[in-house]
């Protein structure tokens, strides 16, 4: 299954003008708000999270919340996802891959899910 995601950036950093780390912690979890300095790499990071929850079929709500879906950068700075334990279990996803950019105005995220 594959997800897809766009967010103009001026959006999040609204939120971030308008709420601060209160705003963040609506979608990120500290090990992630401590990797994205930039207001276009948590844009990218909301993007992601958007496009996985559509890739699994649910979108994010009750079935799949924003902190059932941690992202983290690899030794060679890429990021990658990885999955609550009961949202792997209740969907049988085996695994994720994703792709995030950003460019001027937007960013836009695309995920890969693979279902048992």
């Amino acid at each position: 299954m594959i997800g897809i995601d766009l967010v103009k950036v001026d959006r999040i950093r609204n939120l971030i003008d308008r709420f601060g780390d209160r705003g963040l912690r609506r979608f990120l979890l500290d090990s992630e708000i401590s990797i994205a300095k930039r207001v276009e790499t948590i844009a990218g990071f909301w993007a992601t999270k958007e496009a996985v929850s559509k890739a699994i079929g649910t979108g994010i709500g009750k079935d799949c919340s924003f902190q059932d879906i941690e992202i983290y950068k690899d030794s060679r700075n890429a990021p990658k996802v990885k999955l609550s334990q009961s949202l792997k279990e209740r969907f049988n996803i085996e695994d994720v891959a994703v792709a995030i950019t950003h460019d001027g105005d937007y960013a836009i995220a695309v995920a890969t899910v693979i279902k048992r």
